[in-house]
C-alpha cells in the first residue's frame, strides 16, 4: 500500500468513494489488515475444521485471505465487498485459479443472501472502518452504533445454527462487545500477540 492511497482523515476508511479511488489506484496490488494467513492458519484450523463450510468473507477487500484459504483447501468461500471496482478486479484476478469462488458487491449491513445459508461468517477490518467517523469512543455517534449493529445482524441472520461469526481487529473489547453480544449467542474472546494485542471474537449462534 502506497502512502498517496492513505486517506487525508480516517473517518475517509468508512466511505465508499475512498475505497474505489484507491482500488482504482491498486488494481494489481493485495492488502491485509492485521495478521495474514500463517498468523491465523492454527486457530482457523480449530475454528472451521471442516474444509467444505460455506465461508462468508464480509468486506474482502483486497487481501490475500481468501485466495490462502482455498490454496489451503477450503473451496466454498463467497466474497462480498461493497467496491464494485474491487469486486470485478478480484473476480478477473482469481477467474482460472479459482474460478468457483464467488465475489458479490454487496453492503455488509444488506446482505442479499438466504436466512441460515452459511456456516462461517469472517470479518477481518470491516467493522473497524465503520467506526472511523467522528466521536468519542466511549459514545460513538449513532450512525457508528446503526452500521455495526447492522453488519452484526445481518450476519447473525444468514449464519445457520451452530454458526461461527469470526472477527479480527486490534480493537479491546469494551469497545466491541455491545456490539457482538446479542440474544441466541455466546461470545468468546481471545488476545492474539504479545507486544501488540489483536483481539479474535467468536460469536456461536446457538443450535436449533
Amino acid at each position: 500500500m502506497s502512502v498517496k492511497n492513505l486517506p487525508a482523515k480516517n473517518e475517509e476508511y468508512g466511505t465508499k468513494d475512498y475505497w474505489n479511488q484507491r482500488y482504482s489506484q491498486e488494481s494489481d496490488g493485495d492488502f491485509d489488515w492485521f495478521k495474514t494467513y500463517s498468523d491465523l492458519a492454527p486457530i482457523l484450523h480449530e475454528l472451521v475444521p471442516d474444509k467444505s463450510s460455506r465461508i462468508l468473507m464480509l468486506g474482502c477487500g483486497n487481501s490475500k485471505l481468501s485466495e490462502d484459504m482455498w490454496d489451503d483447501g477450503y473451496h466454498n468461500i463467497v466474497n462480498t465487498d461493497y467496491s464494485d471496482i474491487l469486486i470485478q478486479q478480484m473476480r478477473e484476478r482469481h477467474s482460472e485459479a479459482r474460478s468457483s469462488m464467488e465475489w458479490h458487491e454487496m453492503d455488509v449491513r444488506d446482505l442479499k443472501f438466504d436466512d441460515a445459508s452459511f456456516d462461517i461468517a469472517i470479518d477481518k477490518g470491516t467493522m473497524d472502518a465503520m467506526m472511523t467517523a467522528k466521536g468519542d469512543v466511549w459514545d460513538p455517534p449513532q450512525q457508528v452504533i446503526d452500521d455495526c449493529n447492522g453488519e452484526v445482524s445481518e450476519t447473525l441472520r444468514v449464519l445457520k445454527p451452530g454458526g461461527k461469526f469470526i472477527y479480527l481487529t486490534f480493537g479491546q473489547p469494551h469497545f466491541r462487545k455491545r456490539y457482538l453480544q446479542k440474544a441466541g449467542t455466546t461470545l468468546e474472546i481471545r488476545a492474539l500477540g504479545e507486544a501488540f494485542h489483536y483481539y479474535l471474537y467468536i460469536v456461536r449462534k446457538e443450535s436449533s
